[in-house]
This record gives C-alpha cells, structure tokens and sequence, in this order.
C-alpha cells in the first residue's frame, strides 16, 4: 500500500479510536454512571416495571413482608425526576440524591451505589449498597380490608402489624369504605432506600351505620311499649310500684337514646356505650295504706348498651347488655 494511503487508513483509524473513546467517555459519565444507574432505576419504576426495578444490582429481596404492593397497579405515577447531586464519597461510592414528584407529593431519596466493574470491558456497571426495596408495615384497626391506592389487599388480622414489601421511592394511599364503616385516608410515603415506615388504618363506623343502629333501636324501644307490664321483658326501662295496679300500665317513649358506635371488645364487634334516655309511664293505683286512687304519670329514665355485630348478609344485629 502506498504511503500516502496508508496514512489516510492510519488518520480514519485514529479519528474512529478517538471518536470510540469519546463515546464511551460520555456514556461513562452520564448513562453508566453513577446517577445514570439510579436514573434507570427511577425510571423503571416511573414505568411500573416492577421485575425490571427488581432485577438490578444490589435490589434486594427482603425476607419478611409480601408483596402485594408491588403489583404494578398499586404503584403511584412517579414523575419529574431529576439529580439533585452526585456525591463521590471515595472508594468507588457515591451518594446520588434524586428529586420527584410521586401521587402529587414532590420529595426526594439518597441511594448510596459502588462500582461493580465493567460491561464489555469498557462501561462502568454499578449496584445499591442500600437495597431501594423497603417495608411499609400497615395496622388494620377494628377491621381488615383496606384499599391501596385503589387496589383492594387481602384481609388481614385486625390490629396486628402486616408489611408489605414496596420499591423506593412509593406513595401509598391507604383506605377502607364499606356499606358500614369508612377510615380516613392514610398516605404513606416511602423516600429512603432499606427503611421501615409505619401506617394505621383506623376503621370507624359510618354515618350509615349510625342510622341504621338508631333506627333499629327506636324501633325495638317503640315495640317495648307496647307491653302493658311494669317491666316490659327484654326491655331496658321499668319500674317497680307498691301501690295496687288499677288499669294496664301504659309506656310512651320520651326521647330516643342518641347513638353513638364505638369499636368493641372483640374483633369485628362494634358496641353502644352505655347511653340514656326517657320513657313515660301512666297507670291508675291504688294505695294500700289508705286505699285512695291515684295515677301515676311520670317519666322513668333508663339506659341501655348494646354490642354490634354483622349477620353473613352484613346486616347489623344488635345485642342488649343490660
């Protein structure tokens, strides 16, 4: 080959090399960097691509929890990513803060990742030191179904702790509304790579569930005056009067008990604390010190407290303690 060629193949040669080690310089300092592993990691989770976020380096399985939360449609929208920092700590580490805004919070997670070696020889491959996947331990209380950013999670022991597995950063939006009994709205956020956080679902009963009680106690405290007895059997007003009964006793209710539904004692049991109200009683007597007639006509007050629990078509029964 002529000289002249050969230095034109040598020139194509060295711009190719130096064109090669330019590419790979960038992609050393932005797609396999430090930032850029955690970056493919945050989008992956933007993605809900739960198996890719689990299958880079250093992401751990934790081995307690389940992972119900991470089906991808329990996850909230992560969006807005973007480096906040990129710290080189030494030694092949670095500490990468990452902002974003997930389920309409902004904030921000630090994951510590180090040098792994290198793909093909030339790029730098990375892994968590801190495994991004965390817990979120959930306590159910007074019942067990809850809702987790829309997806419904199998019941769980009420008051007992239950931890789900989830990927950092997560936003979960934790909930219970049924016929009978509501929570108010819990929402978690997880930002920090191998942490525990802490929830509680406090499950109480409804305004339904008010109603439905008074209207099955008024309606079983109007059926107790029906009875003309001075103790109505199974009720929670009477009296007792030593003057001889001249006519049938007649009961009228004065005001209703007011309802008030507070968990009970027992799992999935609700109870009516102990709560008044006012009956009237009139019955013509008769003395039995001097035989005059008389009526008594006054009002008797009386208290009641009942223990709620659900029938298998989830209706309430109520249950008197007297």
């Amino acid at each position: 080959m002529p000289p002249r060629i050969l230095a034109r193949w040598l020139m194509l040669v060295g711009v190719l090399l130096l064109a090669f080690l330019g590419t790979v310089t960038t992609l050393n300092l932005t797609l396999y960097s430090a930032s850029g592993f955690v970056s493919s990691y945050l989008s992956a989770v933007a993605r809900h691509d739960v198996d890719g976020a689990r299958r880079m380096p250093g992401v751990a399985v934790s081995p307690t929890g389940t992972d119900e939360l991470l089906a991808p449609a329990a996850l909230a929208s992560l969006t807005d990513i973007h480096l906040v920092k990129d710290t080189d700590d030494g030694g092949g580490r670095h500490t990468v803060l990452y902002g974003y805004t997930i389920g309409g919070t902004e904030s921000t997670s630090s994951f510590v990742v180090e040098h792994s070696g290198q793909r093909l020889g030339v790029f730098s491959a990375w892994r968590f030191v801190q495994s991004p996947q965390s817990l979120l331990s959930v306590t159910v209380k007074h019942g067990s179904g809850v809702r987790a950013n829309g997806v419904a999670l199998p019941p769980v022991t009420p008051d007992v702790a239950h931890a789900y597995r989830v990927l950092t950063p997560s936003r979960v939006v934790l909930t219970h509304n049924s016929t009978y009994l509501e929570s108010v709205r819990v929402a978690p956020l997880v930002d920090q790579p191998a942490s525990v956080t802490d929830a509680t679902v406090d499950i109480q009963a409804n305004p339904v569930f008010v109603r439905e009680v008074q209207k099955q106690l008024d309606k079983f405290l109007a059926a107790c005056t029906t009875q003309k007895v001075l103790l109505p059997t199974g009720c929670p007003m009477g009296t007792q009067i030593t003057d001889r009964l001249q006519d049938a006793p007649t009961w009228s209710i004065v005001s209703y008990p007011i309802v008030t539904i507070a968990p009970g004692t027992n799992p999935g049991s609700w109870q009516i604390p102990e709560t008044g109200g006012l009956a009237h009683l009139k019955v013509k007597v008769r003395s039995i010190f001097d035989g005059s007639l008389s009526t008594f006509d006054d009002d008797v007050p009386f208290t009641v407290r009942y223990v709620i629990t659900f029938a298998g078509d989830g209706s309430p029964v109520i249950t008197a303690q007297y």
